[in-house]
């Protein structure tokens, strides 16, 4: 077994790393996550917002691990999630589906506002990986590990480049509905005008 821990500061707020998570997937910086499908979803009695997807994956290991291990580099993976808006924190747990019997990758994500400073994000990320049945079991291990290191480099980039998009995408609105706003007083006043 290994353990994989990391921490990264957003420089946003939690409000926006957390729509931003929801609508990491897909993006160009990490093509891994190919497909995700809402499985359950629902606000309990406290107001947690609780979510159950189901995400289709490819792990991108090196071709002779994947020989190694006889499997196909297509995985599913379990996604459970909480977004607690009064604590400020989402959470994810995600274990893989696919190979579980010689294979366990268990990641945990949790967003929190930056405890000194409010208006950033942290991240803290942990993965527990396991390989069993398999030789070279602790080798194997160590370049999973390497493949979460990157691939959470990726995801980070990709969390940017979302958030970068959300941004875009509000000023084009705000654009589009002052035009609108503009195009309907310019034809109201020409309206009054033809009336007078």
């Amino acid at each position: 077994m290994k353990i994989w821990t990391s921490e990264h500061v957003f420089n946003h707020s939690w409000e926006t790393v957390v729509k931003a998570a929801w609508r990491k997937y897909p993006n160009p910086m990490n093509p891994s996550v190919v497909g995700i499908d809402v499985l359950d979803r629902k606000v309990d009695q406290n107001g947690v917002l609780k979510s159950h997807r189901l995400l289709f994956t490819n792990w991108g290991l090196p071709k002779w691990v994947v020989n190694v291990i006889g499997m196909d580099e297509d995985c599913y993976v379990s996604e459970h999630s909480e977004v607690d808006s009064k604590k400020k924190t989402m959470m994810l747990k995600s274990r893989n589906l696919s190979f579980c019997s010689f294979l366990t990758v268990d990641e945990q994500l949790v967003y929190s506002p930056h405890p000194t400073d409010k208006s950033s994000t942290l991240l803290t990320q942990e993965a527990v990986i396991n390989v069993k049945g398999v030789p070279l079991t602790s080798y194997l291990e160590g370049v999973v590990v390497g493949s979460c290191a990157a691939n959470a480099q990726k995801g980070r980039q990709a969390m940017e480049w979302v958030i970068d998009t959300i941004k875009t995408e509000a000023k084009e609105f705000t654009t589009a509905a002052k035009q609108s706003m503009d195009n309907m007083m310019g034809q109201n006043h020409r309206m009054g005008a033809k009336l007078s």
